[in-house]
This record gives structure tokens, C-alpha cells and sequence, in this order.
């Protein structure tokens, strides 16, 4: 159906009309899509080695350069999204998702499937944050919750669907399309929904002076990528001395852009980072938060599917369908869990950061135990039980960080709040990461690997405790704003 136009509430938001769902639908993909190609890259790997003949650095770069990009790009996307309007720049950022996808699909050697992954994330980067933009901005404060917890229900399942239908792609070989397949199932998906986005996405008002801060623009990119580039490649390169150089520029890197932000701010002008979302207490413990559960749900993705793969030998399929009940519980999680918090207040948020740790408390257990004889079943059980607890923490977090945000600031804030998940996201992996390695290598060969998850796990309860401690701390900032 084609939209009508929207009206405008008493607060000032643009009213969802009656598709409300199929818009919420069509954004959504987009969210989906976006992890999906995230983490479906880890369960292809080999096969990129063997048909492309990839190094470990390109391999590396192919994963990892996607990350950066999106990364990279996110809060220029969010502002983009700001000055021209959150539907025009999710409309282009899915036609060129699209088309980067294809180029992927495409490509012959390493250089060019970097190349393709590179464009790939920042066109993600253009289309992400309008997602929970458009949402906060043009969806009233009473339904935004359920909003939002289908929108932790969408990132949750891109993230585990990377593995399951990765894993299943791999294995099924359609047309004898191997790898190629997983880049091009998005053409078509992504085709449909920028022309049902264009049909039927609302058009919340937009800022009338479309200034732009190039400067600002670079040096938020060069901060990121001066972190995100040498915990992408310093562990398979060995840590040589450039990639620590690179994490210590990173801080004058950032003072640097941070002083530009605030005399620009000054003089009058539109700067890329708007330092007084900071100094909303709401949205600087909720980042805090977002950025501690991201960290830990990154590396924890990414040691347990070591484990499962090089650990206990399963293929790419089978370590997928390990997650799939993680699947189903992480999306009960996410729709139980704004009808919990209206209804249990704060009690919800902290019994679900409980769950989750005990969980994680339960599989480090049970590793400890089995070693490489523990049953799946003692895998996938506290996985699941871990996830539907992620499921009911997720969407709270990112609903109580942009509470307070102005419908008119909401691209910039989505940006924000993503750009600071996906670098603690990359943060978790590089250093939980380095913690499991470690551990391997200090045990004897693949029995090693349940040790080194052990430890892994443990760091995970570790983060896991101290998002509920932020969950706290934002309750508190909420009630005191």
C-alpha cells in the first residue's frame, strides 16, 4: 500500500499509520541483513581459502574490513540520515547494500571480494542507523518499546542466522554456487525492500540546513579505524610494533576530533558529533551499557564457534544448527521483554542480565567437567538459556539509551549508539579473543579448546556483571533526568 502521509501528535511525532507493521517489517530486514553478513562470513572461511586462494591477512581483511566500514561509517551515516531525511538515505543504503552484495557475489580473487566487503559496510552504514532513527522519531513513546524489542529480535537472529543458514548454504552448494550464495541472497531481498521502503517508509520532518562536517567526518573514521584495523589483523600478524602505534594514536586521534567537535559547536556550526547527547545522563549510561553486552556478545560468538568447529570437529552446518535454538530463545527474550519492563520496572533488565550469567556460569561448568566429551546438550542448553536472557536485556538497553533523545537528533544518536556496539564488538572478539588463545596454547593441542572456552566463558560473566551494574546506574540517571 501506498502511504498516505502521516499525521503529526501532540508531542510532536510523526504517527505511524495503520501498515505500522509491514514498515516495521521492511526496516527490520535491513537490521537483519546487516548482522547477517556480520557473522556469516566466519562460517565460510575455508571455502574462501581454498576457491580464492586467500592469505590469512586477506581472509582477515575480508571479515573484518566489513566491520571497519560499518563501523567506520555509522555516525556520518546517522547524521547523513539527519539533514536528508532517515528515508531517502535507507532507500539508498539498501539499493547499494544490494548491489555491493552482488559485487561481492562476483568476485574473482581476494582483492576484489575486500573491495566489495569495504563498499559493502558503508553502504550498511547509510542504511543502519535510520532504522532505530526512524523508529524513535517517528514512532509515539507508548508502542516504541514493542518497536524496539522487535528490533533486538531482528539483530539477534541476523547475528545466530549467519551461523545456522550460513552453515546450511555452505553445505547445500545451490547451483554450485558455494560461498557465492551468502552474499547473494541479499540482491533480491534487498531489491523488494528499498522499493517497499520508497512505497510505504513515513517521512519524519527533517533539520532545514543540510551543513555538513567533513573534517569531523574524517577524524571520527580515522579515530575508529586506528583502533578497529590492528585488533582486526594484530593477532594473525603477531602484534607487531605498528598496530600498537596505530591504538596509541588513536587517543590524540580522537582528542583531536572531540576539540573540533566542541569549537565548531561554538562558532555556531553543525559539527558531525553532538557533545551535549553526552551530557544526557540516560544516553551516556545506556551507551556504557550497550557497549559492555556488545562486548560480550561478540567474543562469546566467536569462541564458541571455535570451539564447535576446530574443538569438537562439527562442520559448518552442524555448529549452526547449535545456535539455532539460541534463535528462538533470544526472539521470546525480545518480545517477553518490553511487557516485563512496563510491568516489573527494573526487576525485568537485572533478572535478565542474571539469567544470562548464570548461563554462562553453567557452560564454563560443564566444560570444566566434560572437556571435549561434554555433551552438546550441555552446549546448546545454557547457549539457549544465555540467549533468551540476551533477549530480554538487549532491547531495554537500547530503548532506555535513546529515551531521551530528540526526534530531531535520533539519526545522530542511532549512530552513535551502533558505532559504540560494533566497536565493543570488535574489542570483545580482539581481547576475549586473545584470552582464548592463550588459554589453547597453554593446554595440549585441540583438547586444549574447552579449557580455553572455560576461560572464555568466564570473561563473558565477567562482562555480563558489569552490564548489570550500568543497568543500574542508567535506572538511576533515568529517575534522577
Amino acid at each position: 500500500m501506498t502511504q498516505t502521509g502521516p499525521a503529526t501528535s501532540r508531542d510532536g511525532h510523526v504517527v505511524v499509520p495503520a501498515m505500522s507493521a509491514g514498515m516495521l517489517a521492511v526496516l527490520l530486514s535491513a537490521m537483519f541483513m546487516g548482522q547477517f553478513d556480520f557473522f556469516v562470513v566466519n562460517v565460510v572461511a575455508p571455502s574462501l581459502r581454498a576457491d580464492l586462494h586467500a592469505s590469512d591477512g586477506a581472509l582477515q581483511l575480508i571479515v573484518g574490513g566489513y566491520a571497519f566500514a560499518y563501523a567506520a561509517g555509522l555516525v556520518t551515516g546517522g547524521r547523513l540520515g539527519d539533514l536528508f531525511g532517515y528515508r531517502r538515505l535507507f532507500i539508498a543504503g539498501m539499493a547499494g547494500f544490494a548491489l555491493s552484495s552482488l559485487a561481492c557475489s562476483l568476485a574473482t580473487d581476494p582483492g576484489q571480494l575486500v573491495v566489495a566487503r569495504l563498499t559493502q559496510g558503508l553502504t550498511a552504514a547509510a542504511m543502519l542507523p535510520q532504522v532505530l532513527a526512524l523508529i524513535t522519531a517517528a514512532v509515539p513513546a507508548p508502542p516504541r518499546p514493542r518497536a524496539i524489542g522487535w528490533y533486538g529480535v531482528a539483530s539477534g537472529l541476523g547475528a545466530i542466522a549467519g551461523q545456522v543458514l550460513g552453515g546450511a548454504l555452505i553445505t547445500a552448494n545451490l547451483a554450485g554456487l558455494g560461498w557465492r550464495a551468502i552474499f547473494l541472497v541479499n540482491v533480491p531481498i534487498g531489491a523488494v525492500a528499498a522499493i517497499l521502503a520508497w512505497r510505504m517508509l513515513p517521512n519524519p520532518p527533517r533539520r532545514q540546513q543540510p551543513d555538513l562536517d567533513p573534517l569531523g567526518a574524517i577524524g571520527a573514521a580515522a579515530t575508529v579505524g586506528a583502533v578497529l584495523v590492528p585488533l582486526t589483523l594484530g593477532r594473525s600478524e603477531g602484534w607487531p610494533a605498528w598496530t600498537w602505534v596505530c591504538m596509541v594514536a588513536a587517543i590524540p586521534l580522537a582528542a583531536a576530533t572531540l576539540a573540533w567537535q566542541r569549537r565548531l559547536t561554538e562558532s555556531g556550526g553543525t559539527p558531525l558529533l553532538d557533545v551535549n547527547l553526552l551530557r544526557t545522563p540516560t544516553f551516556r549510561a545506556g551507551l556504557a551499557a550497550n557497549a559492555a553486552f556488545m562486548c560480550y556478545f561478540g567474543s562469546f560468538m566467536f569462541t564458541l564457534t571455535l570451539l564447535l568447529q576446530a574443538g569438537l570437529g562439527l562442520n559448518a552446518f552442524g555448529a549452526g544448527l547449535v545456535f539455532a535454538p539460541a534463535g528462538v530463545t533470544f526472539s521470546l527474550g525480545a518480545l517477553a521483554g518490553p511487557p516485563l519492563l512496563a510491568r516489573c520496572g527494573r526487576r525485568s533488565v537485572l533478572a535478565g542480565s542474571l539469567l544470562t550469567a548464570a548461563s554462562l556460569g553453567l557452560l564454563a561448568l560443564s566444560l570444566h567437567i566434560g572437556g571435549t566429551h561434554t555433551a552438546l546438550a550441555w552446549i546448546v542448553v545454557p547457549t539457549a538459556a544465555a540467549s533468551l536472557g540476551n533477549g530480554i536485556v538487549l532491547p531495554s538497553l537500547i530503548g532506555g539509551a535513546l529515551v531521551d533523545v530528540s526526534p530531531e537528533r535520533a539519526g545522530l544518536a542511532a549512530g552513535a549508539l551502533s558505532t559504540a556496539q560494533q566497536f565493543a564488538s570488535a574489542i570483545g572478539v580482539a581481547t576475549v579473543g586473545a584470552l582464548f588463545f592463550t588459554a589453547l596454547r597453554a593446554s595440549h593441542g585441540i583438547l586444549g579448546y574447552p579449557v580455553a572456552m572455560t576461560w572464555a566463558a568466564a570473561a563473558d560473566f565477567a562482562l555480563v556483571a558489569l552490564v548489570a551494574a550500568l543497568v543500574e546506574l542508567s535506572i538511576r540517571a533515568a529517575k534522577t533526568h
